[in-house]
């Protein structure tokens, strides 16, 4: 993928989302599909939340696969798709982590189905949830198996390599899990996680362009791009929100992007503020249940915390973004001056 491959992809994404938004946000209204605000979380988010049209992450759902598709297309035509052995699964990767990603997506569509047609908070069961994402992780390193790609080497950049066996997908699946629904917690201010998630696969952008891993770069640059678009509307004060329709989605290209491009260790790093803030929930609960009710934090996830500290919402999607940065920027860092170790 060379620069303006990826900069009118992410280009298509940016103006095919933002450009959702005209239709689908009245859409959204007329349907009465507004968000049920939770009451974990500060209660003036009742007031002022209460309402607001949700399921927006269709549009930058539509946006990425817009882009996606324009953007692998032209790499068709520059000869930049390569459909022998090793390129074959390069671009068979980068399919089909969009389709986990889409899959995630609709189980957040039905969870939010669920939550604005029953009028409630909570939709899908927690055991519900776990079922299904358990499947389409299932589903994906099947996939990949029969494909061809059973590669079990974890690569510790600077440092080596371990080859978990068949333990590599029950370990992994179980981290895509924590990792997609970590992304779904994130998602709970005004453009904090798609403002995150921009920052991530901005520098998955980075790191398949050195690992020359070009499929997989369209759709990082395809999902910055949306992310983008998306907050156009939902920018504070937001106009509509990405609801797990959204989230899911998001969540299922982290996961796919880190694992297509062998770089497990460098994804959970270039992920830790979304893993922050799902281990804070995790503390949270532990603690509370181990102290009889006492809480080590204001709330969690810990973005709510900062909020009942008195910060603005638009400060602390500064802030997380900033950390997002850093340590999207370690992230790369390690993938770039490693990549001589990686062997697929």
């Amino acid at each position: 993928m060379n620069v303006w491959e990826g900069a009118v992809t992410a280009a298509i994404a940016v103006t095919v989302t933002a450009t959702m938004g005209f239709p689908l946000i009245p859409a959204l209204k007329r349907l009465k599909f507004g968000q049920t605000i939770l009451d974990i979380g500060p209660a003036w988010h009742k007031e002022k939340k209460q309402g607001i049209p949700t399921m927006g992450g269709f549009m930058f759902i539509i946006g990425t696969l817009a882009a996606f598709s324009v953007g692998m297309f032209m790499l068709w035509q520059n000869g930049g798709i390569d459909f022998t052995s090793y390129g074959k699964l390069n671009f068979f990767n980068a399919v089909s982590g969009f389709i986990m990603a889409a899959c995630f997506a609709f189980m957040g569509f039905t969870d939010d189905l669920v939550k604005v047609k029953k009028k409630r908070n909570e939709g899908l069961t927690v055991k519900q949830k776990l079922t299904i994402q358990a499947l389409i992780v299932t589903a994906y390193f099947a996939s990949r198996i029969i494909a061809g790609d059973t590669r079990t080497v974890v690569d510790f950049p600077l440092l080596g390599q371990i080859d978990l066996w068949y333990f590599y997908y029950a370990v992994m699946g179980l981290g895509t899990i924590y990792i997609v629904n970590a992304v779904n917690l994130t998602d709970g201010l005004d453009g904090l996680c798609s403002s995150v998630t921009f920052v991530y696969c901005a520098a998955f952008v980075v790191i398949c362009g050195a690992l020359e891993l070009s499929e997989l770069g369209i759709m990082a640059a395809a999902t910055a791009g949306g992310c983008v678009g998306f907050l156009v509307w939902n920018f504070h004060p937001a106009k509509i929100f990405m609801g797990d329709t959204g989230s899911m989605f998001l969540g299922g290209v982290v996961c796919a992007l880190g694992l297509g491009a062998k770089c497990e260790v460098v994804m959970v790093i270039a992920a830790a503020v979304y893993i922050w803030e799902a281990l804070t929930v995790l503390i949270q609960t532990t603690y509370f249940k181990i102290t009889g009710g006492k809480r080590l934090f204001k709330m969690t996830p810990i973005h709510h915390s900062f909020e009942l500290r008195g910060w603005k919402e638009t400060k602390i999607v500064l802030v997380f973004s900033l950390l997002a940065a850093a340590f999207g920027a370690a992230a790369t860092l390690l993938a770039v001056v490693g990549s001589a170790k990686f062997t697929f």
